[in-house]
Formats: structure tokens, C-alpha cells, sequence
């Protein structure tokens, strides 16, 4: 059949299975990107590889193996993945394309940010603030206090004043909201560091090797500020550098309304 056909053949019905295919698969992939997950397919897809060359083989041992295996794959897809799928399905509601930042909530994110970093400083009480950017932190966010709560200079200063009990653990922020609390991150045991950095630059700087996140860390002892990007850190941190900071690596315009979805928001705020 010659490409006009094909063309003509095509009904406004396939249009609309198509796109709507094509934004699920993209909405998975959104879903699992960064996660465990992802490492979990690509084992599922190796099995299937090795199931069709078990069967042009005629290696019957395996084959049988794995055709038993695969002949489940739907329940095991469902335990493999059962925490992804709570996720997702928790999410269905919600409408990603409408989780946006106008230019004036983006600039009070960030005077909140400035002013609970600066005001946790004068006090020289610790504080770790890390934000999700591509790599999930969901592992991390699930070991602490599930929040979901604006961004807002007094909840911070409260969560980190002693005795809070969370005032030990880090804050991760996902999407603009302070998405957890208390949460614990692994620690770097390179030597290189400095003896000046405590146990929470270790872990800001940990986190950062590890994965693609931003940690802005409040040292107890000295009060100063610093931020952690790539497994460096950038010390000796005020107001207005903190300002210029967030203002070079986000962007910002003159005001307009700005769609920034999850993911992106955090991008082009460290990026």
C-alpha cells in the first residue's frame, strides 16, 4: 500500500489512541526516571531477551524457566513495582501540566529560602535543605516525615530549632514544597574533606556525588552557609550571594506566568 493509502486510511479515532499512548508512555518514563525502578526494567528486558534466545535454542530447561516466569509477568510487575504504582495512582488527580510557579510565588520561594537560611545562621543552628532535581529522592523522602507543606521561613526555622525532633535530619524539597522532614542521607568518607566540615557537609556532600541534588547546608558551629552541587561545596554564603545565586542559575525574568513543571522547576533552578 503506497504512503497515501496508508494516510488516507488513517481514522481521527487513531489520532486520539495514538497521542493518548504516546502521553502515558511519556508520563511513565516522567514517573520512574531517576528512580530504582528504571534498573528494574532494564532486568525485566534482559529476562525477555534471554527467554527469546532460550526458545531459538532450544534450550529447554531455561525456556521452560522463564516461560513460567514470564507467564506471571503481570503479578510480578505489580510487586516489583508496587510502590511506583502507589505513586502514580495517588497522582492521578492531579494534573501535571498545571503545577506551574508564577514569577511572583518563584520570588517569595525564594526570599523564604533566604531568609530561613540567614536567620538559621545568626543562631548557628544547623540545617540541611536539599532540593530533587532529576534523580528521584524517594528513598530518602520515604525514611523521613512525610510533610507536603509550603515553603515558608518560620516552619523551617521550627523544624531545625532543638529539641524538635527533626531538627537532626535534612528537608527535601520536591516541586517547590518542603516534601519531607527528618530524612538521613549518606555520608562521604573522603578523606579530602576538610576537618572544619561537620557531619552534615559529609552528607550534603555524599548526597551530591551520589546523585544530581542541590543541599544547602547551615553550619551549627561556625554559622556559616554553603551549598553543595556535584560533590563541591561553595562556602561562606550571605543574603545578597544567596540572591545573586537563585536570580543566575534560575533565571528569573520580569514577571509573567511561568508553566514549569516538576521536574523543570528545580532544572533551571540549579542549572
Amino acid at each position: 500500500m503506497s504512503i497515501p493509502g496508508i494516510l488516507a486510511s488513517i481514522r481521527w479515532q487513531d489520532i486520539v489512541d495514538i497521542a493518548i499512548v504516546s502521553v502515558l508512555i511519556y508520563w511513565i518514563i516522567i514517573l520512574i526516571k531517576g528512580t530504582k525502578a528504571v534498573q528494574m526494567i532494564f532486568g525485566l528486558a534482559l529476562i525477555i531477551v534471554a527467554f527469546i534466545i532460550s526458545r531459538k535454542g532450544e534450550l529447554l530447561t531455561l525456556h521452560w524457566i522463564l516461560d513460567s516466569f514470564l507467564s506471571s509477568i503481570i503479578l510480578v510487575i505489580i510487586v516489583i513495582f508496587q510502590h511506583d504504582i502507589r505513586r502514580a495512582l495517588t497522582t492521578v488527580g492531579k494534573n501535571p501540566f498545571f503545577m506551574g510557579m508564577g514569577f511572583t510565588e518563584e520570588s517569595h520561594f525564594f526570599e523564604e529560602l533566604i531568609r530561613a537560611s540567614v536567620s538559621l545562621a545568626s543562631k548557628k543552628i544547623g540545617a540541611l535543605i536539599v532540593f530533587e532535581r532529576n534523580t528521584g529522592l524517594r528513598e530518602y523522602i520515604e525514611g523521613g516525615i512525610d510533610l507536603e507543606a509550603k515553603v515558608s521561613k518560620e516552619l523551617i526555622g521550627t523544624i531545625f530549632t532543638p529539641p524538635s525532633p527533626l531538627h537532626d535530619g535534612a528537608v527535601i524539597i520536591r516541586g517547590g514544597k518542603i516534601a519531607a522532614a527528618g530524612c538521613f542521607l549518606p555520608l562521604s568518607m573522603e578523606e579530602e574533606i576538610t576537618n572544619d566540615m561537620g557531619t552534615r557537609h559529609r552528607a550534603a556532600i555524599g548526597l551530591t556525588k551520589e546523585t544530581d541534588a542541590a543541599v544547602i547546608i547551615i553550619s551549627e558551629e561556625t554559622g556559616t552557609i554553603s551549598l553543595a552541587l556535584d560533590g563541591k561545596i561553595t562556602r561562606n554564603l550571605d543574603a545578597p550571594a544567596l540572591r545573586k545565586i537563585f536570580q543566575r542559575l534560575f533565571q528569573q525574568k520580569e514577571p509573567k506566568k511561568l508553566q514549569i513543571g516538576l521536574g523543570k522547576f528545580l532544572e533551571r533552578l540549579f542549572h
